[in-house]
């Protein structure tokens, strides 16, 4: 017997938090400003009183077509995992009733499919698509949302303050070298784990070179350019430092996925990228890549934003692992839940194949990492090199109290240092093509230089003093402070409990 078809959308409610109100929207009022001015719901009433204006709005927003992109994009996407995470949090803000429970992963895009057979698509027949008697909006919902998003600032906050109170120690600057002249192109590598070759932008000083290498891992959608600003810094005082494109997460990715010609990120980027840098390291100690100047590379530090610090992390050795995705993630209303958690969730599939340490990383500068869920407890057991963890206290992306400093509390043991951006959000950390390195510049040169400087005691291990020493850095408007030493137990009132 074949199946029934699904019964078409009629209703769109918006519930209102705390006084229970609900807002009504009957779709078929739409279909013209007569049907409007016989209609009964809430829209209908309002647009009586606006002499028909708000109907012919909404007429007019819903009734145009769907951009071709977009239909190709939903579909080429159904089953990405991302997409799927992305639905998943956007479900519980609403439900749709008769006969489904809720929004499931697939719902929208099914509907696209069948919605796409029109010849003109337009927003309202794809809501019309959904499979359901009426879809409810919970606003309580997202009013409690975004309470929890706040509550995840709340430790950065009370540490920065603390921080700040405490008088900044005097130091004795190292002598600063004249900065070398810079120079910068951009090369290509074929690559054994790629089909395409890989491209990498070479930033080197053009004369007086250290022979130090430094790799700079950029975020989803990125590209090295974002990431020129540290590169002139260091290569300005004698360091190499090669910028791989991971092209399956760059911003030309997203341009075609934008466009419907690509699915968004698979799983299996959470491998490839580290063998990015993998592959652009043994490049250079073969010789293969066209360096201006013999580098050293038994010995690299590693930079990495976002997804970028994530790898540089598996780079240095730390364990990603399944436990909290699988605990965590089908969990709605979990505390620590945060917009990060969409892109470590869509790695579950890939995440036992995802392991790539290299011994030759000495140091990572790990700027707003998503980690709460990729790295369980003890995954930082094989790491290589010091982390110098960074996040700001206004970062919505991967917010500070769960992504950075529920970790650092045991990894700061290990001679790791956690430091805060008071300011700081997910983008304005990242230095673009200023060649100071922007705001975090002297910070990420200054932790360079004592990684490279600490000889074999860079290597972590209980109870390590140190690398970066008690300093100042920002400005007054952006201060920057070591928050290290004030982490304490999660039983503290600015802790939350342990992730």
């Amino acid at each position: 017997m074949p199946l029934a078809p699904a019964r078409a959308l009629e209703e769109l409610q918006i519930k209102i938090p705390f006084s229970g109100t609900i807002f009504k929207l009957r779709l078929d009022e739409l279909d013209s400003p007569r049907a409007m001015q016989r209609g009964s719901s809430d829209l209908a009433k309002l647009d009586r009183r606006t002499g028909g204006a708000l109907g012919h709005l909404g007429r007019l927003l819903l009734t145009q077509s769907v951009p071709h992109s977009v239909k190709r994009f939903a579909l080429a996407s159904l089953d990405s995992p991302l997409i799927e995470e992305s639905i998943f949090l956007l479900s519980w803000l609403g439900a749709v009733q008769n006969p489904a429970p809720e929004f499931r992963a697939r719902t929208l895009t099914s509907a696209l499919a069948r919605a796409s057979t029109n010849a003109n698509l337009t927003w309202l027949s794809l809501i019309r698509a959904i499979p359901g008697q009426r879809v409810t909006l919970s606003l309580g919902r997202v009013h409690q949302s975004t309470r929890r998003m706040l509550s995840q600032h709340q430790q950065a906050d009370a540490l920065l303050a603390a921080a700040l109170k405490i008088p900044s120690r005097a130091t004795t600057p190292m002598p600063t070298p004249e900065p070398r002249a810079v120079v910068s192109r951009v090369v290509s590598l074929k690559v054994s784990h790629r089909s395409d070759p890989l491209s990498v932008t070479l930033v080197e000083p053009a004369n007086r070179s250290n022979g130090r290498l430094v790799l700079v891992s950029h975020g989803l959608w990125d590209t090295p350019t974002y990431f020129q600003g540290w590169a002139t810094l260091l290569a300005s005082n004698g360091y190499t430092v090669l910028l791989p494109r991971h092209p399956g997460s760059d911003t030309r990715h997203q341009f075609l996925m934008l466009a419907g010609k690509a699915v968004p990120p698979r799983p299996e980027e959470l491998a490839l990228r580290p063998r990015d840098l993998l592959a652009v390291l043994n490049a250079a100690a073969s010789d293969l890549l066209p360096l201006s100047h013999p580098v050293a590379t038994d010995r690299v530090v590693v930079f990495g934003h976002s997804w970028g610090a994530t790898t540089a992390l598996q780079f240095a050795g730390v364990k990603p692992g399944d436990k909290k995705l699988l605990k965590l993630c089908s969990k709605r209303n979990e505390p620590a839940r945060n917009l990060s958690w969409i892109l470590q969730c869509s790695w579950l599939k890939a995440i036992h194949n995802s392991m790539v340490s290299d011994p030759r990383v000495i140091a990572v500068a790990a700027v707003s990492p998503p980690v709460s869920l990729v790295f369980p407890r003890g995954s930082i057991a094989n790491l290589t090199g010091r982390v110098l963890l960074v996040s700001g206290n206004r970062d919505w992306v991967v917010p500070p109290d769960p992504e950075a400093i529920a970790p650092m509390r045991r990894a700061r043991l290990s001679g790791n240092q956690l430091v805060l951006v008071k300011g700081g959000d997910h983008f304005n950390l990242r230095p673009g093509d200023n060649a100071d390195g922007g705001l975090l510049g002297p910070l990420l040169l200054a932790w360079t230089n004592a990684a490279f400087a600490a000889g074999p005691a860079v290597r972590p291990r209980l109870g390590a003093s140190p690398l970066l020493k008690p300093q100042s850095w920002g400005t007054a408007n952006d201060p920057i402070r070591d928050v290290t030493t004030l982490l304490v137990p999660s039983t503290s009132p600015v802790s939350h409990r342990r992730s």
